[in-house]
C-alpha cells in the first residue's frame, strides 16, 4: 500500500468555478491565472478543467510550452513578460504575449528578429510598485510600441494591490489607471472606449489594430476585483485563487461565495495512543496535556507541503469530526487529539483541508493564506483525480 496522504482534485468543480467568474462578470473574457503548477493543482490537469476559459494566465516560458505542446490554442500570457532577449524568437513562435513592464523592454523588442508580430500587455504601475511603468509614461511608451514593427496588438493592464480590503479597495488605483490613458483622439485623461462584449479581443488575430488607434483592451481585475467591484471588469478579468475555490476575502469561505473546493487534503491515521496529563507531543515539546487524553500520529507533515507553523489547535477532520492538530508538525507527521473522535483507529481518514474543511480556515489558523497552503503541495503527494 502506497503513503496514504492524497490530494483529490475536483476538475467539475474548477469548471463550476469558472461558471461562476463568467456569471460576475458576464460582459468580460476570462483569462484564467494557472500560473505556479496551476496554484499547486498540476499546470496541464487545471488547464484541462478550465478549457471553456478564454485564455491562461501563466509565469514561464516552460509553462506556456507546455500547454501548447498539449495541443491549447488559447491565448496564453506571461505575467512577468520575458526574463532574457534569447526567449523572444520562441515567444513569437508560440504566439504568447508577454507582459511588459519596463521601458528597456520595448527597445529589447525593437531589436529581435522575430518571424512574425507579437502581442503584448503593457503593465501600468497605478500603486502597488512591483511591476509596471509610471503613469506619466504610458503615452510616450505607448507611441514607441506602435511604431515598433515587431508589436502587433497592445492591451493595457495594471494590478490591485488591496481589492481584498473594502477599506482601501480600488478606487484610488483605478483613478491613477483611467487618467492616464489615451483617448480615441489620442490624447490623455479619457477613459478607453468599451467594444461591444461580442467583439472583445485581447490580441485581435491574426491582425492587430490599425496603427495610431487610440482604444486598447484592457484586463485590471484579479479575483478580488472581479467579485467585488464591477467597475474594473473591463474587456478581461484575470481570476485566479477563486477558481480553485478559495475565497480573495478574509472574512469569508469558498462556500460563501458560491465556490467548491477544488484540492482536498486527505491522510490516515498510522498510530493511536492513550498519554497521560502533563506528557508532552511532539518536538520542543510545545503541547503538554492538561488531562490523560488519546492522539494520533497522521501521515502528513511540512516536506508534504502542511504548514509547519501550524500550531496546537489548527483545525482538521478526523472520520469527518472537527478536531485539533496537537504541537508542532513534523517533516512527514504530524498528532491529533482524538477526544472528539473517540472510535478513531488506525486506518481513520484525515481531512487536512477541502471538502468540509475550507483550507481558508486552516491558514488562517496558521498564520497564512490558502493560497500558500495549495502552491506548496510537494510533488511526494499522490494526486488523484475526481
Amino acid at each position: 500500500m502506497a503513503r496514504p496522504l492524497t490530494a483529490h482534485i475536483d476538475l467539475a468543480a474548477l469548471a463550476h468555478n469558472l461558471g461562476v467568474a463568467k456569471a460576475a462578470a458576464p460582459r468580460s473574457r476570462v483569462l484564467a491565472a494557472i500560473k505556479a503548477n496551476g496554484y499547486g493543482h498540476g499546470l496541464t490537469r487545471v488547464a484541462r478543467g478550465l478549457r471553456a476559459a478564454d485564455g491562461f494566465a501563466v509565469l514561464t516560458l516552460e509553462e506556456a510550452a507546455q500547454l501548447r505542446g498539449e495541443g491549447y490554442t488559447h491565448p496564453i500570457v506571461l505575467l512577468e513578460g520575458f526574463f532574457h532577449p534569447d526567449e523572444l524568437p520562441e515567444i513569437a513562435h508560440l504566439r504568447l504575449r508577454p507582459v511588459i513592464h519596463r521601458e528597456d523592454q520595448v527597445a529589447t523588442l525593437a531589436r529581435a528578429h522575430l518571424e512574425h508580430r507579437i502581442d503584448v500587455l503593457l503593465k501600468i504601475d497605478t500603486g502597488m510598485h512591483r511591476l509596471g511603468v509610471r503613469p506619466a509614461r504610458v503615452a510616450e511608451i505607448l507611441a514607441t510600441l506602435r511604431a515598433t514593427p515587431q508589436i502587433g496588438g497592445i492591451t493595457l493592464m495594471t494590478h490591485f494591490a488591496c481589492a481584498d480590503d473594502p477599506a482601501v479597495g480600488v478606487a484610488a488605483q483605478l483613478a491613477v489607471f483611467r487618467a492616464c490613458l489615451p483617448s480615441p483622439a489620442g490624447g490623455e485623461g479619457a477613459s478607453v472606449k468599451q467594444a461591444p462584449s461580442a467583439n472583445l479581443a485581447l490580441f485581435p488575430l491574426p491582425s492587430p489594430p490599425p496603427r495610431g488607434e487610440g482604444t486598447y483592451p484592457r484586463t485590471l481585475a484579479n479575483s478580488a476585483a472581479l467579485l467585488r467591484y464591477p467597475e474594473t471588469h473591463a474587456d478581461w478579468v484575470r481570476p485566479g485563487i477563486m477558481l480553485y475555490g478559495i475565497s480573495p476575502f478574509a472574512n469569508q469561505t469558498g462556500a460563501d461565495l458560491g465556490l467548491l473546493p477544488v484540492m482536498t487534503l486527505e491522510s490516515r491515521l498510522i498510530a493511536v495512543q492513550r498519554i497521560r496529563k502533563g506528557e508532552a507531543v511532539g518536538y520542543g515539546a510545545t503541547f503538554v496535556a492538561d488531562r490523560d487524553m488519546s492522539i494520533g500520529t497522521v501521515a502528513c507533515g511540512y516536506a508534504d507541503g502542511y504548514p509547519r507553523h501550524a500550531g496546537t489547535g489548527t483545525p482538521i477532520l478526523v472520520k469527518g469530526h472537527l478536531t485539533r492538530t496537537l504541537g508542532r508538525v513534523s517533516m512527514d507527521m504530524l498528532s491529533v487529539d482524538l477526544g472528539p473522535v473517540p472510535n478513531a483507529h488506525v486506518g481513520s481518514p484525515v481531512t487536512l483541508w477541502g471538502a468540509d474543511l475550507p483550507a481558508e480556515h486552516v491558514a488562517a489558523s496558521a498564520g497564512t493564506i490558502a493560497y500558500e497552503l495549495l502552491t506548496a503541495l510537494a510533488p511526494r503527494a499522490r494526486v488523484v483525480e475526481i
